[in-house]
């Protein structure tokens, strides 16, 4: 009986280890870094493209021009708008002149400079009749909101849609200086402006809602404001220092 004990304990150890817990072996995700302006391989698969390259202007071209106007440059990887013109109407703005976009998911990369003002646009027109891309584009708003000279309204407010829209854009708001990731969403079924991760906007183009909104008042001297349903995708220069980077885009 005493060797068939210890022979009965030799089998349930190992048993009793073998139906006990198991230690789980640690999990090692691997970082994946994107570099700036540039696609990854699932984006390229899925129709993106980028607009700026980080090097170079290259398809980026004056508003109503033929070539980059020399308030723009290239630092540190971004794209830099020096703001050297200043304010509307002074031929600072550009245009990426080789395509138009008509539904479309678009991201962008920014910052401002303290109390600065900028913009972004789309289905922009170009032509005598125009001075500068807000004739035509709807704006996602680019602007200092914590350090702008002057109070600002709803409507005129940091990823809002200027003028139509009113943004929120609660605990997503940088200092001047710092970069953020922004987003628009455009289709006719609807559209949706982002601002570090974060929905501020969101409408439906070209609806009873919509068309009151332009029929407001406020685009009186504009009559052609938001009529075309595609167009280019302009930066603003409104006469401050603004840089963007991984500029990128994919047809809806």
């Amino acid at each position: 009986m005493k060797n068939q004990k210890w022979l009965f304990l030799g089998i349930l150890v190992p048993l009793v280890w073998a139906c006990g817990p198991k230690t789980t072996e640690e999990v090692v995700e691997e970082e994946i870094v994107v570099m700036d302006n540039s696609l990854t391989e699932e984006e390229k698969a899925g129709g993106w493209m980028l607009l700026f390259d980080g090097t170079s202007m290259d398809g980026w071209r004056a508003f109503n021009g033929d070539s980059t106007p020399p308030n723009w440059i290239i630092e540190d990887g971004a794209m830099k708008g020096l703001g050297a013109t200043g304010g509307e109407d002074f031929g600072g703005d550009i245009v990426f002149g080789p395509m138009e976009f008509e539904e479309f998911e678009m991201e962008f990369t920014w910052k401002i400079s303290p109390g600065g003002n900028s913009g972004v646009f789309y289905h922009v027109v170009e032509g005598p009749d125009y001075k500068a891309p807000y004739y035509t584009g709807p704006e996602y708003q680019v602007i200092d909101q914590l350090g702008f000279a002057q109070p600002l309204e709803k409507w005129q407010s940091l990823a809002g849609d200027y003028a139509m829209y009113e943004p929120d854009y609660e605990g997503v708001v940088k200092p001047a200086g710092e970069w953020n990731v922004s987003k628009i969403i455009f289709s006719e079924e609807g559209a949706t402006y982002w601002l570090n991760g974060k929905k501020t906007v969101e409408f439906i183009p070209y609806s009873e809602d919509w068309t009151a909104r332009r029929n407001s008042g406020k685009w009186n001297d504009f009559p052609d404001y938001k009529i075309a349903r595609k167009g280019l995708i302009a930066l603003q220069d409104h006469g401050d220092p603004v840089w963007f980077k991984n500029i990128k885009i994919r047809p809806l």
